[in-house]
């Protein structure tokens, strides 16, 4: 075995244990926990469904103020739904996890991982 695939092979051994603890984080089974109870829950359903046509009609036809209002009450609906309520906290939760760990390992590497990964948007 050469050097080379014997880094790699310790690389994705290591890869999978990160990848079983991010897994294995509250944060992460609260997150898959609350999806599958958004997916299981038609309220909601067709709440994200209501503000997403009212995203696409407020982006076809301009500021409208009167379509921005329908969008602003959907939004509440949607703060006072519990379901959504608590996917989105178990969202924000899993992504500042996701964001400490990129802080880590980008110390270690001493790089921005997520950018050197080909993450971000700019």
């Amino acid at each position: 075995m050469s050097e080379q695939q014997s880094t790699h092979d310790e690389v994705n051994a290591r890869l999978h244990e990160f990848v079983e603890a991010i897994r294995d984080s509250k944060q992460y089974r609260r997150f898959v926990d609350a999806r599958e109870r958004l997916d299981d829950d038609e309220g909601a359903q067709q709440l994200l469904r209501r503000f997403q046509q009212k995203q696409m009609q407020l982006q076809r036809g301009g500021h409208d103020p009167e379509v921005m209002a329908e969008l602003r009450d959907i939004q509440q609906e949607m703060n006072d739904d519990e379901t959504i309520s608590e996917y989105m906290q178990a969202e924000e939760e899993l992504i500042a996890l996701l964001d400490r760990t990129n802080d880590v390992i980008s110390d270690r590497i001493g790089e921005e991982f997520a950018r050197s990964m080909g993450g971000g948007c700019c």
